[in-house]
């Protein structure tokens, strides 16, 4: 028997929150559809791109109702620090080893780990092991039943001919660059995996809100963050794009950014995705609760 999962993503509320109410994407082109800005794709598109339908929106009872009429599984990606806005049966939450203190220092971040019955330790392999240790000590002082498991985020080019040697513009998801704090994602890490001859300063090519965001967030230097609010900003982002001297642009957002903006160089597309060093496997984890009904213990 084939087991039917949908996603319900918690809100991106960008446009007519009437129009909202409930949205459903079944494929690329609801993304149209809906008016989606960019960051509602970086958020959408790898659901879709794994054959899973996705519900978004403002009125979390009727999507809750149409999710349930055509799935057996039901899972909340809350992302951003979110807490769930239906009480799970099984809680898997995600810390980031790059982040370590995270856990403690947001409400958000510290009450899921404080109600999670797994906690899966992201990025171990890119962080420090002082940091590692930090993020496990803080969630086995918050939750000392949670399962914890370590984990790693493996990056792939589709064209790594185009980074080698060459002169990248790195184009990074932008919430996890400005609001999220980080510095660099995974198009830089991707840059030094597949030895890029020189990372290109952006700052001094961009346009506009984009030149602003740069103003707003100083700690980016490297990279620039893939901002799309509406049909102008992302013309601006295109434009800061076109105008910066490169070999090839790296996008490193979960999202295929040439479906949307005319870039006028090469563009190589990162993927990646999450992997268990430890056993159980993510997917040991489901199939064991949705065989058996229970969890896995520490």
């Amino acid at each position: 028997m084939k087991i039917r999962a949908a996603v319900v993503r918690h809100p991106l509320p960008y446009g007519d929150l009437e129009k909202q109410a409930v949205q459903r994407f079944a494929d690329y082109k609801y993304l149209e559809k809906h008016r989606c800005t960019i960051e509602e794709r970086e958020e959408y598109e790898g659901h879709l791109s794994e054959g899973a339908i996705v519900y978004a929106g403002v009125d979390y009872e009727k999507i809750l109702r149409a999710a349930e009429k055509e799935a057996d599984i039901i899972l909340w990606d809350g992302g951003n620090n979110d807490l769930p806005f239906y009480k799970p049966d099984l809680y898997i939450v995600l810390a980031d080893a790059r982040r370590p203190g995270h856990e403690l220092l947001y409400y958000h971040g510290s009450t899921n780990v404080r109600m999670a019955d797994v906690v899966i330790i992201n990025k171990v392999k890119t962080s420090r092991k002082r940091d590692v240790n930090q993020v496990m000590k803080n969630i086995r002082k918050l939750n000392p039943k949670a399962l914890v498991v370590k984990a790693n985020m493996t990056k792939t080019a589709d064209k790594p001919g185009l980074i080698k040697g060459k002169k990248v513009l790195i184009l990074e998801d932008g919430p996890t660059l400005t609001h999220g704090g980080l510095d660099i994602g995974a198009g830089y890490l991707a840059a030094m995996k597949y030895k890029a001859k020189r990372i290109v300063d952006p700052r001094p090519y961009a346009v506009s809100t984009i030149k602003q965001t740069f103003r707003r967030f100083k700690h980016l230097e490297k990279v620039l963050p893939a901002m799309g609010y509406g049909k102008k900003q992302i013309a601006e982002l295109e434009k800061t794009i076109n105008r910066t001297p490169c070999d090839s642009v790296i996008v490193g957002t979960p999202v295929d950014l040439g479906r949307y903006l005319k870039i006028n160089k090469p563009v190589v597309n990162i993927t990646y995705d999450i992997h268990t060093i430890e056993k159980p496997s993510i997917m040991d984890i489901v199939r064991r609760y949705v065989k058996n009904k229970t969890r896995i213990s520490p």
